[in-house]
C-alpha cells in the first residue's frame, strides 16, 4: 500500500501548500506461506514550495497462541525537490522495517533490509489532473549489501465517473540478491499493488488491493488480494 497521492499533487499545483492523510484497513486473503490476516496502512502527502514529502506505514497483524497484534511493520518516506518549472524532480527515499515469526522454544525476529534511494522522477498528467502517471529511476543502496543496485518505480492515479472510481497503485522493479530455503537464488524482484476504490464521498471509500509479486516474499510468482475500506482526512 503506498504512493497513491498523485491525485492530491495535481489538485495542489495551484496552491502554495497542500496536505492529505488517509488510513486504510485491509483484510488480506490467504496465499501460499501467508495466512489470512489484517493489515493497516497510514499514508500522508504534503506539498510545499520546495517540492513534496510522502510517507506510509504498513502494519500486519497476527493472532495465534504465540503471536498477538503487530507482527510486521514497514515504513517508507520520500522527498521530492522541485522548485523549478520542469516536470523532473530530484527524488530521495528511505525504507525499512522488521517482523516476528513463530518458532520453538522462542519466537524469532527478522529485518526488512534498510535502503536509501536517490534518483529522478518524471510526471505525466491529463489537463484536469484526473489521470496522473509518475516514473522514478533511482540508485538503490541496500544497507550491508556491497553491490550496486537500482530501482525502477511507476505510480498511477486514474479517476473515472466524476471521481467515483479511482484506480491507483504502483510497481517496483529492483536488484536485490536473495537466497531461498530450497537453495535457489535470484537477483531481481518485482512488486506491484494496484488498488481499486469506489468513493462514496470525499472521505469514505471501499475497494480492494491486488498484490502481484515475483521473488518478493517467496520465490517466483504469486498474487494476494485484499478487501479494504479507507478514510481520507
Amino acid at each position: 500500500m503506498k504512493k497513491i497521492f498523485l491525485l492530491a499533487l495535481g489538485v495542489a499545483l495551484s496552491v502554495a501548500s497542500y496536505a492529505q492523510t488517509d488510513v486504510q484497513l485491509h483484510w488480506v486473503f490467504g496465499a501460499k506461506d501467508q495466512p489470512a490476516h489484517l493489515l493497516t496502512t497510514v499514508e500522508s502527502f504534503n506539498l510545499d514550495k520546495w517540492g513534496s514529502t510522502y510517507f506510509f506505514i504498513d502494519m500486519n497483524y497476527k493472532t495465534s497462541k504465540k503471536l498477538y497484534g503487530v507482527n510486521n511493520a514497514y515504513w517508507e518516506i520520500s522527498r521530492n525537490l522541485n522548485f523549478w518549472k520542469a516536470p523532473i524532480d530530484i527524488h530521495v527515499e528511505y525504507n525499512g522495517g522488521l517482523g516476528m515469526f513463530e518458532s520453538t522454544p522462542y519466537n524469532g525476529a527478522y529485518e526488512i533490509k534498510n535502503a536509501w534511494l536517490f534518483g529522478a522522477q518524471y510526471t505525466f498528467h491529463s489537463k484536469d489532473f484526473s489521470k496522473i502517471i509518475n516514473v522514478q529511476l533511482m540508485y538503490k543502496d541496500i544497507v550491508r549489501e556491497h553491490y550496486p543496485s537500482f530501482q525502477l518505480t511507476g505510480v498511477w492515479t486514474l479517476n473515472f465517473f466524476k471521481k467515483k472510481l479511482t484506480v491507483s497503485g504502483f510497481f517496483d522493479f529492483w536488484r536485490e540478491k536473495k537466497d531461498f530455503s530450497d537453495g535457489n537464488h535470484t537477483e531481481y524482484v518485482f512488486l506491484s499493488q494496484p488498488q481499486f476504490w469506489y468513493n462514496f464521498g470525499k472521505h469514505f471509500s471501499m475497494g480492494s488491493e491486488i498484490d502481484i509479486e515475483n521473488n518478493f516474499i517467496i520465490e517466483n510468482f504469486r498474487i494476494v488480494a485484499t478487501a479494504a475500506v479507507k478514510w481520507t482526512f
